[in-house]
């Protein structure tokens, strides 16, 4: 089990994977694979969690370029799928809704 750090639009994502090798797509990329996520059978849903996973939902293989991967670390268990301030490095409690806003 790996744990990827990288830049993702502003924000730092942190996400787990069973799979992560150097890309044949070309050279300066890493390719990401078997993204692993909270199972269904959990009673409480965690918002993040939740959005990676619409976010990543069709993806077969992940190819992130190398000056975006921050830290790639092989873990022994999975552990929470963050996002994350880039600036700050607080994790990201209120995630943009897609669409138009209402105003008030």
């Amino acid at each position: 089990m790996y744990k990827i750090s990288f830049l993702n639009q502003g924000k730092v994502y942190e996400l787990f994977a069973a799979q992560v090798s150097s890309s044949d797509l070309s050279y300066g990329f890493i390719e990401v694979s078997e993204l692993v996520f909270d199972g269904d059978d959990s009673v409480v849903i965690d918002p993040t969690d939740e959005r990676m996973r619409e976010e990543f939902a069709d993806v077969e293989v992940l190819h992130i370029p190398m000056h975006s991967v921050i830290r790639v670390e092989q873990v022994k268990k999975r552990g929470t799928c963050v996002i994350r301030d880039s600036k700050t490095g607080e994790k990201v409690t209120h995630l943009p809704v897609d669409g138009p806003r209402r105003k008030r």
